[in-house]
């Protein structure tokens, strides 16, 4: 069977990447340009800024990852983009540019949800992985449960209904001082802390497996507040601890709750926060405990990447998926 490359090509916020990849699991080439030392120093991104840097590296970095895997535009079988969910501006720059080189070359055009490219990055360090299983998506912007029943057809069972994991502790990183990044940050500032320093109230459902962040952010507010009016100081360390344990605790609970409604042991995570030191520890302890197979990608596939969108890209394409040059950006594509 002849091999199938696939350009990935991501911009779906502040990282311009582009990724040659074989047969969804074999990463040829791998470049990144990031944004993240510019909005530091607005406190977040900025995204009029984002899509303008965008355009001026999203044709250097195509290039450098075509050099880099060895290959020309005459060797990729497709391009794969994602076109949504994210920054419009910056979606718009990624897939113009898909756009136009399927209209040069006449490549198939093939759009990649974002959240697909995520779960998509467990195949590219785990080459035995196959579905079904059971995916945490947890990100700044998301926090869900997937059922992936197949490579293309998946089914969300649990939802964040307010804040996303990953906003909460952003959000908190600031209110302490830390800045943006806040999420490496706040690991950074956790490691060694007594996790159990500190308590904060969590939201309590009962018959669903849907997420609430905002009380728990709410809480841990009040914390930092209450004690500044005591004139008591925070200690940072063992307040990270606590509250990104707590965190990771409410998402293993409805992990668990998602595993036993299933039957299924497989469980992945995916996204920006499933590089939290403090999630992958509590998760390696419970499949420990619980006899699950639990996958996470390496660090640098957990951040936005072009591989992700690759692989998701090769196994749309093989399935059949081929979209029209009017695809269109999708800040709010639902999955």
């Amino acid at each position: 069977m002849k091999d199938v490359l696939i350009l990935g090509i991501e911009s779906s916020c502040d990282e311009t990447a582009c990724a040659v990849v074989r047969n969804g699991r074999d990463i040829l080439s791998d470049v990144i340009s990031s944004q993240a030392d510019f909005h530091e120093q607005f406190g977040g991104v900025v995204p009029e800024m984002a899509s303008r840097m965008h355009v001026d590296s999203i044709y250097p970095t195509i290039k450098k990852s075509l050099s880099d895997a060895g290959v020309t535009l005459e060797d990729i079988d497709a391009v794969s983009v994602t076109y949504g969910p994210g920054l419009v501006g910056a979606l718009l720059v990624g897939v113009s540019a898909a756009k136009g080189i399927c209209e040069v070359t006449g490549l198939p055009l093939v759009g990649v949800h974002h959240l697909k490219g995520h779960i998509a990055a467990n195949y590219l360090c785990f080459p035995e992985l196959e579905p079904p299983f059971l995916c945490l998506c947890v990100s700044g912007g998301n926090t869900m449960i997937v059922y992936v029943k197949d490579y293309t057809d998946m089914e969300i069972l649990g939802r964040t209904r307010d804040d996303a994991a990953g906003e909460a502790i952003d959000k908190i990183a600031r209110v302490v001082g830390l800045g943006y990044p806040g999420g490496p940050k706040m690991d950074k500032a956790g490691q060694g802390g007594d996790v159990e320093a500190y308590s904060f109230s969590k939201s309590h459902m009962t018959d669903t497996l849907d997420f609430s962040f905002s009380g728990l952010k709410t809480s841990a507010l009040n914390t930092i507040n209450g004690l500044k009016q005591k004139g008591t100081e925070l200690n940072l360390r063992d307040f990270a601890a606590s509250y990104q344990q707590c965190i990771a605790d409410v998402l293993l609970k409805n992990t668990l709750k998602a595993h036993e409604m299933t039957g299924i042991n497989k469980i992945c995570l995916a996204g920006g926060v499933s590089a939290n030191s403090f999630l992958r520890k509590t998760f390696d302890k419970s499949a420990s405990e619980n006899g699950l197979r639990l996958y996470y990608p390496s660090l640098k596939l957990c951040t936005d990447n072009g591989a992700m969108i690759a692989s998701a890209g090769y196994f749309e394409y093989i399935s059949g998926r081929r979209d029209g040059l009017d695809l269109n950006a999708n800040p709010s594509l639902s999955l």
